[in-house]
């Protein structure tokens, strides 16, 4: 299939194009080097990749560094910048900015510091039709992974300026980004991600996301209608408590619908009118059941939310490199088979 991003975004907008799109927030390195048969090292090789997979886009980020390797404390920062499939993950109990002064002697970028350099170099390795679409997150991530989730909810009200401050400060760096996505011409769409619930319900009160996370994810949201430019947003769990917050902040489609927290016929009835649905091809699936099960659960999908468009084949979040390389790759073929 030739790429065809105009396809994509009246998808995202909510109506049918040509085919039902594919779309990933993330694929791991060890997948897309499988698929291409050859080391996946630079920017050329991430576009071929994309564009062979049966995508309509690449997805690009700014190139930054906010310490992650601090997050959490250096024994726990497992993560490999490679992309290789070490883990990380921050503290429960305390993290590195607990009190006023943790804050101050903290090591943020500047937003200077934001490498646009890949929107630039992207331009002339696109194949026809295809586009490019701007992502970031973890706003609301990053303020409570910093602080440990313990810390951070005490901290809500034990001492609130903190978070205030913490949250602000790393509010207005990710803007930043998107106020740069929403003026370079070569990106299509943007992409926010930030995680607010469980399977089981949101991670805290709507009272505090409506302080600490949809100020932030309104004004990006701003920042995409007046660029007319589409506006994805992530979120794992189950988000119809504040489904109808989300729409108002100018949220065009909603990625990726958890199978094991939200049925995708039942968001499609509640909203499938105001937002594009993306993904619900469990992860779990893909790394454990089989070819036929796979190619199954996508024409289920596709019979379920495509029927009159606003809808995107994908996973139920990303895909790591534990998933089974076939299933991947039957996904991707039951999405042009079916689709």
């Amino acid at each position: 299939m030739r790429p065809d991003i105009q396809t994509f975004l009246t998808t995202l907008r909510r109506g049918k194009g040509a085919h039902v799109p594919l779309a990933e927030l993330g694929i791991h390195p060890e997948i897309k080097t499988r698929f291409l048969g050859r080391p996946w090292t630079t920017l050329s090789d991430d576009v071929e990749f994309w564009s062979l997979a049966g995508y309509d886009y690449i997805k690009l980020q700014p190139g930054v560094d906010f310490n992650p390797g601090k997050i959490g404390g250096e024994e726990h920062a497992t993560y490999q910048a490679d992309g290789t499939s070490g883990r990380k993950w921050a503290r429960e109990g305390s993290g590195v900015i607990t009190t006023a002064a943790e804050l101050d002697r903290y090591r943020f970028p500047e937003k200077s510091d934001f490498d646009y350099t890949r929107f630039e170099a992207v331009r002339a390795l696109l194949p026809d039709g295809m586009g490019v679409v701007g992502q970031y997150g973890d706003i609301f991530t990053m303020t409570w992974e910093m602080m440990g989730f313990e810390t951070f909810s005490l901290a809500l009200f034990e001492n609130p300026t903190l978070v205030e401050e913490l949250n602000t400060r790393l509010g207005e760096l990710v803007v930043s980004m998107f106020e740069q996505f929403a003026t370079i011409d070569v990106v299509d769409a943007l992409w926010y991600s930030d995680d607010i619930a469980y399977a089981s319900g949101l991670m805290v009160a709507p009272s505090v996301l409506d302080r600490f996370f949809f100020p932030w994810l309104e004004r990006i949201g701003c920042l995409a209608r007046r660029s007319g430019k589409p506006l994805i947003y992530h979120s794992d769990g189950v988000l119809f408590d504040v489904m109808d917050r989300i729409v108002a902040c100018g949220v065009d489609a909603l990625h990726p619908i958890e199978p094991k927290a939200m049925n995708l016929g039942e968001v499609k009835r509640r909203v499938g009118d105001r937002l594009c649905l993306m993904g619900h091809v469990d992860v779990d699936l893909l790394a454990r059941g089989t070819v036929d099960q796979v190619k199954a659960l996508v024409r289920a999908n596709i019979d379920t939310a495509a029927g009159n468009g606003g809808y995107c084949i994908g996973s139920s979040n990303s895909i790591p490199e534990y998933v089974k390389y076939e299933n991947y790759v039957a996904m991707l073929e039951a999405a042009r088979e079916f689709g």
